[in-house]
């Protein structure tokens, strides 16, 4: 078992290498072992389950088989978006009493009912997706959105791309930053009216922000593909978000913990805290509050004041990282009094930002199992997944608000997702994009017709459990062993710190 670890733990550690900045010799020799390390951890996990096996009355043996015996389900049919994604309240019912502890079930409202779950379970299992790679960017992928029929994409090879979606083509190459791009933000169409009549230009000029680890942050119109607007912070910008409320304005975190304001239309810095102990990794509104989190696992909430405040953020609470129990690159979603957290590991944590309380949602059947995103469209929660052994990459769908696992979407040649966005077209069909070594594009497919779908439809029945409240479990022992079987390694072993782009790969 000891072995097992300790390649489980050097996978994890060269994966992690694989999306520095940069490499030196020893570190790029490392990362050509990833494939032999793989082979050796397959071959002592095939010893492992051959002797769980030889034991029937074990539960081990019989948690394998269950895994094992799992049918693959396939699909020939597509659910239409609007009934994934109506939920109880949307639909003028008044959801049911759930039975499920408060701090499971995410939002101010109960839970769906068993049956209303297992419909959607049933319509995942036979959805169909096509997947176009978008090709252009010469290295990660480390931010999306979408605007319109426009997919926006940051790298750190230093552009922002803009892409026609119905062509699957390169619309306009935004180059300006030097160095990575590390976020990326839309303002509305009425704010972005606002800062077009300053500029004379057109009315329905749209606008797209993007951050840089050259402490830039600069604003680029969509339709002539050209900077207006920059804005120097003095540190490497990691996060960003744009606030509507009052007059509008920015909202960046840094490298170096410092949360930032700035006036949307004269850009001027009207406020600046220093936030979180170290690098600012996600920064998310949801209606008047901001919530920004930090790679130290803290999580902080603030609520915005309009009117024309000196300081449009105030603190309302802070959760550090030994409630979160989040350390690296902590990514996050919020979801009324709940904040999904998720921050490469195994699991999604679930945070009660009014009590502190904290339950844990498994997103993978392995301890080499990696979550880098968490997002929210209507009733769906997705999930990133990806595993450290051996490659394999996809997506995990969960219901919304009780989290019951609905489906895992692979496809055979995914590489693992770091950044993701959603939309809808006009007629409800799923539209998403996700960003890492590649950029693609799902598509879903109509209900009717008969193309071929280019995901495949999984059920991993390790993920049927619900939520639990965090404490001592199985997961943390497993994973303390890890950290344990390591720890005299040499300082050249450990995992990347201090990076930008282990902050804000998402």
């Amino acid at each position: 078992m000891g072995e097992v670890r300790k390649l489980q733990k050097k996978l994890r550690q060269i994966e992690n290498l694989e999306i520095k900045i940069s490499l030196n010799a020893e570190e790029r020799f490392k990362i050509s072992r990833k494939e032999e390390l793989r082979h050796r951890l397959a071959e002592l996990q095939l010893q492992q389950l051959c002797g769980l096996q030889r034991a029937p009355g074990s539960p081990q043996g019989d948690m394998k088989r269950a895994a094992e015996d799992a049918p693959e389900v396939r699909s020939s049919q597509a659910p239409p978006a609007s009934k994934i994604l109506r939920g109880p309240e949307e639909a003028g019912t008044a959801p049911p009493a759930t039975r499920r502890a408060p701090n499971v079930t995410l939002g101010s409202r109960q839970g769906r009912d068993a049956p209303e779950d297992a419909e959607l379970e049933t319509c995942w299992q036979k959805a169909k997706f096509r997947l176009r790679v978008l090709e252009g960017h010469n290295d990660i992928i480390t931010c999306v959105l979408a605007v319109d029929n426009l997919v926006i994409s940051g790298s750190r090879d230093t552009t922002v791309k803009v892409w026609h979606v119905p062509t699957a083509t390169e619309h306009k190459n935004l180059g300006g930053h030097t160095a990575g791009v590390t976020c990326l933000s839309a303002p509305p169409a009425e704010s972005c009216t606002k800062l077009a009549r300053l500029l004379s230009l057109s009315d329905d000029e749209r606008f797209v922000l993007s951050g840089s680890a050259d402490s830039n942050v600069k604003i680029w119109t969509l339709s002539i593909g050209q900077c207006v607007k920059s804005i120097y912070t003095f540190n490497a910008v990691t996060a960003l978000c744009f606030v509507p409320e009052g007059d509008a304005y920015i909202v960046t975190g840094s490298d170096g913990g410092k949360v930032q304001a700035w006036r949307w239309c004269s850009l001027d810095n009207c406020q600046s805290i220093n936030a979180h102990q170290q690098a600012v990794t996600s920064i998310q509104r949801q209606g008047p509050l901001v919530f920004s989190s930090s790679s130290d696992g803290g999580v902080s909430v603030w609520e915005t004041r309009g009117g024309g405040e000196r300081e449009p953020l105030s603190l309302l609470c802070h959760w550090s990282g030994q409630v979160t129990g989040c350390t690296g690159a902590l990514a996050l979603s919020p979801r009324g009094d709940k904040v999904l957290l998720a921050d490469g590991r195994p699991w999604i944590k679930i945070l009660d930002w009014t009590t502190g309380a904290l339950s844990r949602l498994n997103n993978h059947g392995s301890v080499t199992g990696v979550t880098d995103c968490v997002h929210q469209t209507g009733g769906l929660l997705i999930a990133s997944r990806y595993d450290a052994a051996d490659g394999d990459s996809g997506l995990n769908l969960f219901s919304l608000p009780r989290c019951r696992y609905l489906a895992s979407l692979r496809w055979p040649r995914a590489s693992r997702m770091l950044c993701f966005a959603t939309w809808t077209t006009g007629s409800g069909a799923h539209r998403w994009v996700s960003g890492g070594r590649d950029l693609v594009v799902w598509e879903q497919l109509p209900v009717t017709g008969k193309r071929r779908s280019d995901i495949t439809v999984k059920r991993d029945v390790r993920l049927e459990l619900p939520p639990e409240s965090e404490g001592d479990t199985e997961d943390d022992e497993t994973d303390e062993h890890l950290e344990d079987d390591d720890a005299g390694r040499d300082e050249d072993d450990a995992e990347p710190a201090g990076s930008w782009l282990r902050c804000v790969l998402q």
